[in-house]
Formats: C-alpha cells, sequence, structure tokens
C-alpha cells in the first residue's frame, strides 16, 4: 500500500530536538526521516514550514513568513506547506509568499491557530485566502492542543474553522490533528463542509510503547473513534505523523488499526493527492 504523511516536521525546532531526545527516540534529521520512510513504506512527506527566530521562541511573531523547512538543505522525498506568520503579513512579505507558493516544492500554506493570537476566520488571514484560491492551494490549520504553553487553546477549537470554510468555498482546509482533543466538535465541521478535512498526526506523542499503551487503554481513544464513526466518511481524512512526535512505522500502524481496512487507501493516500494537487508530479 502506498503511504503519504501529510503532517511532519523537519525544522531547527528546540522542542522538536528536545522532545526527539527524550520521548520519541527517533533520529531527527533528514537521514533519520528518510530511513523511516524507506522502512515504513511512505513514498513522500508534506512538512509543515516552521522557524524560530530564537531558541524555543515559537510561537514567535518575528519569524519570517514564509517559514519553511530549515533543518536540512536537500529534502528529496519531502515538499512543504509555507508556514504563516499573521505579525508578518505586510505588502513586500505578501509578493515574496507569492513567489515562494510557485515553487514546485511549496503545496501548500499552513496556519498555526493557537499558537498565533488569531482565529481563522480573522481578517489578517483574508491575504492568505485570497493566495490560495488564485493558486489552488489547501491552508491547513494547527488545531486542537498546542505543543508550547505560552499558545491560547480559544483559537485552536475546531468549531473555528466552520466561518471560514462556509466564507471560502473554494479552499479545500485542513485540520490539522482532528481538533483533538475536541474531536467531536471536530467531527461536525468536517461532516458539515464539504471543503474540510482532517489529518490524523499528533494524536500521541512518544515512542513505539507510549503508542501501545494508549491504543490498549480502554479510554484514551473513545473520543477518537466516536468522532470518526459520527463523520462516517473515511475519504475526509489523511494519515499524518507529526513526526519527530512519534516513529513513524508504530505510527502507520497504530492509524491501520482505528480505521476499517477498506478505507486504508483513501487515509493513507488518495485523499492527500486529492487536497495537494501539487503532489501528483512528486508521486
Amino acid at each position: 500500500m502506498k503511504i503519504i504523511d501529510a503532517h511532519m516536521h523537519l525544522s531547527k525546532i528546540e522542542s522538536f530536538h528536545k522532545t526527539a531526545v527524550e520521548l520519541s527516540g527517533v533520529d531527527y534529521s533528514f537521514e533519520g526521516i528518510k530511513k523511516e520512510y524507506q522502512e515504513a513504506g511512505v513514498s513522500i512527506g508534506i512538512g509543515m514550514g516552521l522557524t524560530e527566530a530564537k531558541v524555543n521562541g515559537f510561537p514567535d511573531e518575528h519569524a519570517t513568513t514564509p517559514m519553511g523547512l530549515d533543518l536540512a538543505e536537500h529534502t528529496p522525498s519531502i515538499v512543504y506547506c509555507a508556514g504563516i506568520n499573521p505579525h508578518q503579513l505586510d505588502e513586500h512579505v505578501m509578493e515574496r509568499l507569492r513567489t515562494e507558493v510557485q515553487k514546485p516544492e511549496v503545496v501548500g500554506l499552513k496556519i498555526y491557530l493557537g499558537y498565533y493570537p488569531f482565529y481563522a476566520y480573522d481578517e489578517v488571514y483574508e491575504p492568505i485566502y485570497a493566495l490560495a484560491k488564485e493558486f489552488n492551494m489547501p491552508v491547513v490549520f494547527h488545531t486542537g492542543d498546542t505543543y508550547s504553553e505560552r499558545g491560547l487553546l480559544k483559537y485552536a477549537h475546531p468549531l473555528t474553522l466552520d466561518e471560514a470554510a462556509v466564507k471560502h468555498r473554494e479552499i479545500n482546509f485542513v485540520m490539522a490533528h482532528f481538533g483533538d482533543p475536541w474531536t467531536l466538535d471536530g467531527a461536525e465541521v468536517v461532516y458539515k463542509n464539504r471543503n474540510v478535512f482532517a489529518d490524523l498526526s499528533g494524536l500521541v506523542v512518544g515512542n513505539a510503547e507510549d503508542i501501545k499503551r494508549n491504543k490498549e487503554s480502554p479510554r484514551f481513544f473513545n473520543h477518537l473513534l466516536h468522532a470518526l464513526t459520527f463523520t462516517d466518511d473515511y475519504s475526509k481524512f489523511l494519515f499524518g505523523t507529526d513526526w519527530p512526535l512519534v516513529p513513524v512505522t508504530p505510527y502507520v500502524d497504530f492509524i491501520k488499526s482505528i480505521i476499517p481496512k477498506k478505507h486504508h487507501e483513501d487515509v493513507f493516500y488518495n485523499t492527500a493527492l486529492n487536497v495537494f494537487p501539487k503532489l501528483k508530479p512528486f508521486i
């Protein structure tokens, strides 16, 4: 089975380096992810553009838009979504972003709800949505829990995507992390809006044993399974890892275990190609 990792990271973020050493046990480098992708049968990864202007700075209002992948210079088998800092969206920045999105390897745009204090429907993002429409690119939103205690959760609740989705029907939106832990609210937004999808990345942080322990817990994933059942349309979901937060192969196995086998092709491959049309030349 072909696999696309629709959500991963490859940036010099201090907390990612720390997580790799202390929690997930992965080799957080391009060589590390290349090896894991080969072992897991992943054909391509979509990195979420992210940078820190200072160590442990994210969310950092001084980070330059567009944010990219700065952990490695050459990353075959990895494309990316250009990261957006809403504090850095003046006319000069927008021209730079326009040039960026025309690169073959830039397949989408990434907005970090919760890390920056703006809702998905805030006027500050209207130039981003106009660009997404012009170039037929999806917009990925961080939703749910934030990986920094400096984040503000109210901005990352999945219900806040509904207004943007209704206003901009021509854009495909991806709800990263399925809004976890508010997955049932996220499920309603996905169910209601034909242009909203969700990735299943970042539902666990840790190593293979952590994934196994949480999967076997009688309660840990009840809310997730309830939400998946409520949506009742597996073609609206994309596989993603949120690497380096977890090793790839155990996470692939975990997602396989909660998705009915007849829907694996959609979740692990087809939906990503549908949502990210610029992926096709790389496959």
